[in-house]
Parts: structure tokens; sequence; C-alpha cells
């Protein structure tokens, strides 16, 4: 937490879940002191927040800013952070709630959340590994449904129900699954097409376990591929596996970025890779740091980053391939185990 700190009040989803590891929707307030932390929450979680949450004192809901400020009191608290990601709105009613109390509104407080959470526990670990189990699973399963005539969005439905039904607490993100001139769209929508015969394939989709997510894309082909398909698979798979040899802790997120952008910029596809290398994954889908030409944040080990370069060839195709790592002190541990050499279907 900040030098100095007195409190803090988190009322971020993701926040909330990050130190209660209590999902309650938007629903709820955090408050944190040097040596206790409360939970006000309304009648609707009530019971199983006492049941269930372990690392504050649960205290049903009344008027929640009332009630912070009588703990403030208490404790003698004269300022207090506030993540810089709540509304103006409400920090104005935190201002007007809190007399005598400094609130900081800066980027103070949710600083030092990221940086907390950017290095994972070994809980944390476990249940990504998890996560991942059903994704791989669900991979293998694509691998017999995909052919000729499905549709997209029934594809992409059959990912969702299969994660789901196989452990997965929800998704990670909305499905990818789009095929053929679609794949050269870097988060295109699975819709109506049709997968045809000659199609590049692309599915980015991650299960969430217990709050944590993961993230993969695999791109396949079906019936055949052409020589410049073959190329530009090749061409990411090296990019892919050199960027998985190369990354560990110390780099600069900008240095691993660049392994992947100097192989597909010297195989000649200049300005068909537009997006970062990767991204940390963890309660959200996408959090910091990342791998992109701009990122000079520090790479640590305990991080979960992911490694995906890709070449978009407009209205052709497109071919992107993803995994998510483990960051260690002498090299990345990649978390899922489908295969990624070029799959003909």
């Amino acid at each position: 937490m900040p030098g100095g700190f007195e409190a803090a009040l988190v009322s971020t989803d993701v926040n909330r879940f990050y130190f209660l590891g209590f999902d309650s929707g938007d629903a709820g307030t955090v408050l944190i002191l040097p040596d206790k932390t409360y939970f006000i929450i309304d009648s609707r979680y009530i019971e199983i927040a006492e049941a269930t949450v372990k690392e504050a004192e649960v205290i049903l809901e009344g008027k929640a800013l009332e009630q912070v400020r009588d703990i403030l009191a208490a404790h003698g608290v004269k300022h207090l952070y506030l993540e810089n990601k709540a509304t103006l709105a409400y920090a104005d009613r935190v201002r007007a709630a809190l007399p005598g109390v400094e609130v900081d509104t800066g980027a103070v407080l949710s600083d030092a959340i990221d940086g907390i959470r950017a290095v994972k526990s070994e809980e944390e670990f476990d249940a990504i590994r998890r996560a991942q189990v059903i994704t791989d699973a669900c991979f293998e399963h694509m691998l017999g449904y995909i052919k000729p005539g499905v549709r997209e969005i029934d594809a992409a439905l059959e990912m969702e129900v299969f994660m789901k039904s196989h452990g997965a607490g929800k998704l990670a993100f909305d499905t990818i699954f789009v095929s053929g001139a679609k794949t050269s769209l870097p988060h295109g929508v699975p819709g109506d097409k049709r997968i045809e015969a000659g199609d590049f394939v692309t599915m980015d989709f991650g299960a969430n376990v217990d709050g944590y997510c993961t993230d993969m894309t695999r791109t396949v082909a079906v019936g055949h591929v052409s020589d410049e398909q073959k190329k530009v698979y090749d061409t990411v798979l090296k990019a892919q596996l050199a960027c998985c040899g190369f990354a560990k802790a110390g780099y600069k997120g900008c240095e691993v970025d660049k392994v992947a952008r100097d192989i597909i910029y010297g195989a000649g596809y200049e300005g068909c890779f537009g997006h970062g290398l990767g991204h940390a994954v963890g309660i959200e889908i996408h959090e910091n740091p990342r791998y992109s030409p701009t990122c000079s944040d520090i790479i640590q080990s305990g991080m979960v980053m992911t490694i995906e370069p890709g070449i978009y060839l407009p209205g052709k195709f497109g071919v992107r391939i993803e995994d998510t790592t483990f960051v260690r002190p002498d090299g990345c541990e990649i978390v899922g185990k489908s295969p990624k050499e070029l799959i003909v279907l």
C-alpha cells in the first residue's frame, strides 16, 4: 500500500474480489486499514459473505458511506485513498460523506494495487492452471467439431457450452471464432458465415475458474492450405516459439515484443502485426504490464503473460498463435498443452 498509508476504500469489483476472494458483482465496499479490513455488503449477499469471507469483518450495509465515516472516526483516520478507477460521481459522494477526511483520488492506490496483483501467488497459479486444462480440452473437442458448413456462431456456442459444462465458472472473455477472410480481424466477431474448405479458422478463447482467466489462440486449416497460408503460419509459429524461448524475468516488455516483430518484419510482413505481443492475465483478461513496443516495464518473476504474435492480411486471412505463460527467473512456463504445429482438418 502507499507510503504513509492510513486507509483505502476499494469499490471496483475486480479489486474487491482480489482482496476478499468473494464475487459480489458491483455491490459492496471494502475498507482497508493497516490492522484490519472491513467488508460492507447489502442483504442480498450478507449470508454467503459471512460464511465465506475470511479476510475481513463483514458488516451489513445500511448507509455505506456513513458506516465508513464512523469506522474512520473510530480509528482516527484523516487521509483516505480512493481508486482512480472510481467514477467522479462516487468520489464526490465520498468527499461529501467524510468531512474532515482528505480523500486522495490520484493514481497512488490503483497503481499500488496493480503492482500487488501483477505478481501471482501459488493459489492464483493453481486457478489459472485449472482454467487452462479446460481450455485445452475445449480445443481438442473442437478439432472434431470443425468442418465445412459449420456456422461460426454455432461453433462459438459449442465452445462456451463445453467450457462451462467442464468446470468453468464463466468464460474469460467472449469467444472469438472466425473463419476465412475474417481471420484477418484480430478481434473478429463470430457470425453466420459458414466454414469452407481452404479456410483458416482462428479461435481465441479461455475459461475462468475461481475468478481467474486463461487466454489461448489457435489457428487451424480446413481441407487444404495454399503456399501463402503455410508461409504465414510458419512465420507466426517461428515468432511465437522464439518469444517463448526468450521471455524471462528481467526483460522490458518492449524487448520481448521486439523478438517477434523482428522475425515477422524480416519475413516481409511489416505493417501486418498491429497489436502488441502480449499482456498480463489474472482476474481480468487484460492486465498490465504488456509485451508491446511501448512498454518499458520490467517483467517480473511470478507474472502471468500471454505471447500472441500474429500476421493479418486484410481481405485474405490471418494467423495468430497464443499461449498463457508463467514468467520465471530463467524463462517462461507455457501453461497450456495444446499443439501449435499447423493442423489441417
